[in-house]
């Protein structure tokens, strides 16, 4: 717990030094060993963490690259995506997402969302399927599943891939299959907020199909198949021997976190159960929600957010604008009212304190504080 502000014991939005405190002993011996091992880059520890985390995920191949906006842009061109071609995803994430396809020379083509999840509408993505779509880019929003097996049948009846943004859902459940190992390919971010986070940097490209994984590999190294001998033209998004060090030890950590994210997101749940004028995030009937982030929405944003940070109470916005309503995706040529449930949704959700070393006393500090508001 934070020092008190204006009489209010203060929870901060995130406490990234408490999880180093938690692993500092055993990411230091990781740590010392690459130092000891003086290999830096694309070595045994990527190796290894690749192959754990693509055995995690339900996947034979990963593909560790320099993040996760690289993971989603490789994906793409290994897919065979570029210019002149379509991808359908959604407003409301990361303008990451975007980014990585205008990286790889495609255009993003955005489908409104679920007003439940928030995710991809699977309805609004087969409206969006024009002659130049070559992909389904759905996100895994918050930690929530996207509703994959409509999604997976869409991309089947056209001949689409299907690229899975799960970089906000390492461990979440589709149908008790972990997501990224779902699709034609998965991508993950590590940034060091993520639920398995590094130091740094990160990301990595998961998939089962072995064409796919050796395009990737290419590609994140100047499509290199042997030292200076390009095949195709690629990049270079190399993930470092100390990332996928310290990652292999927080992997190892992963599920028992999750567990606590569930637990506390319960708690909230269960407190803030008769705060009516609240919608609350939860599971759904086909996932397994890992909660990266406890998302709440109100009308009420601005007076609700002041209300709760003269208690002290960090939050944040994720993500204030859909993406076509930013000034630097204008000339996309998509107006306001193009997806009207993603705009109500970014116009009122709020994101509440929720890390594996929030204490249930803290929790209760933010409900109590929620409790306290008073709409108008």
């Amino acid at each position: 717990m934070s020092p008190t502000q204006a009489g209010h014991p203060s929870v901060p939005f995130l406490d990234l030094a408490a999880g180093v405190a938690a692993t500092r002993t055993e990411v230091q011996a990781a740590i010392d060993r690459v130092l000891t091992r003086g290999w830096f880059v694309l070595g045994p520890e990527v190796d290894a963490f690749e192959q754990a985390f693509a055995a995690y995920v339900g996947a034979r191949h990963g593909v560790g690259v320099a993040s996760g906006t690289d993971a989603l842009h490789l994906a793409l061109r290994a897919c065979g995506i570029g210019p002149g071609d379509e991808v359908i995803t959604v407003p409301n994430t990361a303008v990451a997402t975007v980014a990585a396809i205008e990286m790889a020379g495609a255009r993003p083509v955005f489908a409104d969302i679920d007003p439940i999840t928030m995710n991809m509408a699977p309805a609004s993505a087969a409206a969006a399927i024009t002659p130049h779509t070559k992909a389904l880019l759905p996100v895994h929003l918050y930690g929530q599943t996207a509703d994959l097996h409509p999604l997976l049948e869409l991309a089947r009846d056209h001949g689409l891939r299907l690229i899975e943004d799960a970089c906000q859902a390492h461990g979440a459940l589709h149908r008790g299959r972990p997501v990224g190992g779902i699709g034609d390919i998965g991508c993950f971010s590590f940034y060091p907020t993520k639920n398995l986070g590094g130091y740094g940097d990160g990301g990595m490209a998961v998939t089962s199909d072995p064409h796919l994984a050796e395009r990737l590999r290419l590609l994140r190294a100047y499509g290199w198949a042997e030292r200076d001998r390009s095949v195709i033209r690629g990049v270079n998004s190399r993930l470092d021997e100390l990332q996928a060090a310290i990652l292999r030890v927080k992997l190892t950590h992963l599920d028992t976190w999750t567990t606590v994210r569930r637990a506390l997101a319960s708690r909230y749940q269960n407190a803030l159960a008769t705060a009516g004028w609240l919608t609350l995030p939860g599971d759904i009937s086909y996932g397994r929600h890992v909660y990266h982030l406890f998302v709440v929405r109100t009308t009420q944003r601005d007076a609700f957010r002041q209300h709760l940070a003269e208690r002290g109470i960090g939050t944040l916005v994720h993500y204030p604008t859909p993406i076509y309503l930013q000034d630097a995706y204008r000339d996309l040529g998509v107006t306001q009212g193009a997806c009207p449930i993603a705009e109500q949704a970014a116009a009122q959700i709020v994101s509440l304190p929720l890390h594996p070393h929030l204490s249930e006393a803290e929790v209760d500090l933010v409900t109590e504080a929620v409790l306290a508001f008073t709409p108008a």
